[in-house]
């Protein structure tokens, strides 16, 4: 397999890190999060016009037919600059239209940047379990409740998960729908994560919903979309985790102790280099992940998404935690940017899944156990 990036995607990176050093530092980032919507809609606009939102569209209807290495190649990017722009939580709704079918319209809106999306699968009592649903729909209207909802009340339309049929936590009989967060009957309570992002607690009370693709068959697209989250996860953390490195050794080069700079500690230099070793490993099974995405069985791609997650989410606690000590008391002040990129790592972590859930996951996949 080749994992060597084409010269379309070096452009397009080299393309949104020129954005970001440009025109999203961390002092337009805390200008952005104060915001009533809680990002910048000039930071948005630039997004859409870099061709961003267009790319995981299919062409068909006005994008490009981004591949999962070409999104992985975008958040990574994104993960540098800490950006909070709503990008990440359309992206994952866009690829729920796109597997449901049905929505080429909106499709052609989320390409021109005129609407956000977001996805309503999380429920108080399910944890990481996505089919554990209590959420109800009959005769198209929704009753129930989603929590932490990324970016809910920034979105137009939620791709919300309710069940039709069966027990509470089959597989069958979930079906997906497109809801309108403004339409009757939506309840959406804003609030800030903290990382600085913002979620959601969305009630619904007999609100009208359109289905998205077949009736209690909406699992395997729900799943599939929330591997592809889970990719995307990953990436981001890589691009946190370069450049919480190298804030880190910055630090260390100029942080005087004893006459002379920290970074001339042996123990220190060793701790750095295992953080480089865990980006470095994080980035390489992130790329496995992201090139086998699209060919892979469901199985395949199961064990693919939980094996990077499950990397990913030790690399970036281990880094974080490193990155703070070496700052010391200044990593954990909102004065520096390491503390933000340590907050935003640990919610990567617990989103779509931690480390424990998908190791769980991986090892629960058939042919583990006679593998091992």
């Amino acid at each position: 397999m080749n994992f060597n990036l084409s010269d379309e995607q070096k452009q397009l990176s080299d393309a949104i890190r020129r954005f970001v050093e440009k025109s999203y530092d961390f002092e337009s980032r805390k200008k952005n999060i104060k915001t009533d919507a809680g990002f910048g809609e000039q930071a948005w606009g630039a997004l859409v016009e870099l061709g961003l939102t267009a790319l995981p569209v299919p062409e068909a209807q006005g994008g490009f037919s981004g591949t999962a290495v070409d999104m992985m190649v975008v958040q990574e990017q994104l993960g540098r600059g800490l950006v909070v722009e709503p990008y990440f939580a359309t992206v994952v709704a866009t690829q729920a239209l796109k597997l449901a079918g049905g929505q080429d319209a909106l499709l052609e809106q989320v390409a021109g940047g005129e609407v956000k999306l977001a996805t309503a699968f999380n429920e108080p009592q399910a944890r990481y379990e996505l089919h554990n649903v209590t959420v109800t729909a009959k005769g198209g209207k929704l009753n129930g409740r989603k929590v932490v909802v990324i970016h809910g009340a920034q979105a137009d339309k939620l791709v919300v998960s309710a069940r039709t049929a069966g027990g509470q936590s089959d597989r069958d009989g979930i079906s997906l729908f497109l809801v309108d967060t403004l339409g009757a009957g939506v309840s959406v309570k804003d609030y800030r994560t903290i990382d600085n992002l913002r979620a959601a607690d969305v009630t619904f009370t007999d609100a009208p919903a359109t289905l998205l693709g077949a009736e209690g068959k909406g699992w395997d697209v729900l799943e599939a979309t929330a591997d592809y989250a889970a990719v995307l996860l990953c990436a981001e953390a890589v691009g946190v985790m370069d450049t919480l490195n190298a804030a880190t050794l910055e630090y260390a080069k100029t942080r005087q102790q004893f006459g002379v700079p920290i970074a001339r500690f042996q123990a220190l230099q060793h701790r750095m280099v295992e953080m480089f070793i865990h980006a470095e490993q994080s980035r390489s099974i992130t790329l496995l992940a992201a090139a086998r995405f699209e060919e892979a069985s469901p199985e395949e791609r199961r064990r693919y998404v939980s094996a990077a997650k499950a990397r990913v989410g030790q690399a970036a606690r281990s880094v974080g935690q490193e990155a703070v000590q070496i700052h010391g008391g200044m990593g954990v002040t909102d004065e520096l940017p390491a503390a933000h990129m340590f907050k935003r790592l640990t919610l990567i972590n617990t989103t779509f899944g931690d480390v424990d859930h998908h190791l769980g996951r991986f090892a629960s996949q058939p042919g583990f156990q006679e593998a091992a």
